[in-house]
């Protein structure tokens, strides 16, 4: 059984919740793992412009410091989103994440966005699963010496809840994997929107795109998927089509989990946040109402082990009142089914699991 490490959220004077985070890296033992002068990546969510339920910079402040303490280079890290929005390219994503209070001065390193200035920054890395044989992962995660994984615990409607596996997968994934993993078809052209700028023709690498008539087209058998033209186009008339049912998104997800994982092995580890515990992905322009209180804060370097946990503390609790639970009111009811009924949220755990990567049985070391 795996070791999770977890701390609630009391303190005192004299240990305060940066205290206990350090203590949780100790837990860790990353200084036996991690050599002086490594390049070790924080893998973080910035936040979307207006959401306000990531982990907040104050709270990195001492993974970074216990980083430091032991001679490596950290840096925070993320990666360009597959939708338009305020994360969608390097100067964006960069903007967004120092207007969320990420930057030197709050956080004491630097910022890389880890797929480059649009994303197209990428490893290719073999993984043989039931569904991918190769992922996509970005460049400068993929070369990083090793990983911290933090994560801001919650619900998601594709996957149930997102975890470290899904921070690990979709979040360490190239624009072209985050395409890959959502769809199994190319973006299409929205005719209503498209305005005949032909801008996406210049900058798709394959040809794939012409005009017919006066509105663009894109013909699958040539799109490779990287989805360059959904970021160039400025009149939001490229469209996903999010295609995937759950089982098969959750597998690919896991897939590119695997493939960053298993370049890492020793040299990665999982903190996951449960504060602040909101019902959908932090990549909205919002954050609705907590559907739990906040619990506390867990570490491990098992990634299948942390979510279990995760989920099963998050499912111990009584929801809080007028949040968007609508039936699971009662400590030990399923939150993610109430919130996204139609998803088997342990298919990540379960694919994981037989992929090596942890064990869904572990035991909660309180400190």
């Amino acid at each position: 059984m795996s070791k999770v490490f977890f701390t609630d959220l009391r303190t005192t004077p004299n240990r305060n919740l940066l205290d206990k985070i350090k203590s949780l890296m100790e837990r860790l033992k990353i200084s036996k793992c991690l050599k002086n002068g490594e390049l070790i990546g924080v893998k973080v969510h910035f936040g979307e412009m207006g959401n306000t339920a990531f982990v907040r910079p104050l709270l990195l402040r001492p993974i970074i410091e216990k980083l430091k303490e032991i001679g490596v280079k950290p840096f925070l890290t993320d990666t360009n989103t597959l939708y338009k929005g305020s994360r969608t390219d390097a100067v964006s994503h960069l903007t967004t994440a120092i207007y969320n209070g990420f930057d030197y001065s709050s956080c004491g390193c630097p910022i890389i966005i880890a797929d480059g200035l649009r994303g197209k920054s990428a490893t290719k890395v073999s993984v043989d699963g039931e569904v991918l044989k190769e992922v996509k992962i970005a460049s400068a995660i993929s070369e990083a010496d090793g990983l911290i994984v933090v994560t801001h615990f919650k619900g998601h409607e594709l996957t149930g809840f997102g975890g470290a596996l899904k921070n690990l997968g979709m979040g360490c994934a190239s624009r072209e994997g985050k395409l890959v993993q959502h769809s199994s078809v190319s973006p299409y052209v929205d005719v209503s929107l498209c305005k005949g700028c032909k801008v996406c023709i210049s900058y798709c690498p394959e040809s794939a795109i012409s005009m017919e008539g006066k509105k663009a087209k894109i013909e699958q058998k040539k799109c490779i998927g990287c989805a360059e033209c959904v970021l160039v186009c400025q009149n939001k008339a490229i469209k996903i089509e999010f295609n995937e049912p759950s089982e098969v998104f959750q597998k690919k997800m896991v897939e590119y989990a695997y493939g960053v994982w298993s370049q890492k092995k020793e040299k990665i580890f999982f903190i996951n946040f449960l504060l602040q515990i909101s019902p959908a992905c932090d990549c909205y322009p919002n954050s609705d109402s907590p559907i739990v209180r906040d619990i506390g804060i867990l570490a491990s370097r098992d990634p299948v082990a942390i979510d279990k946990a995760s989920c099963d503390l998050v499912n111990q609790e009584e929801s809080l009142p007028k949040s968007a639970i609508r039936r699971a009111f009662k400590a030990g009811d399923d939150k993610w089914r109430d919130l996204y009924p139609e998803i088997d949220w342990d298919v990540q755990l379960s694919y994981a699991e037989r992929l090596g990567m942890g064990k869904k049985s572990y035991i909660l070391v309180k400190i």
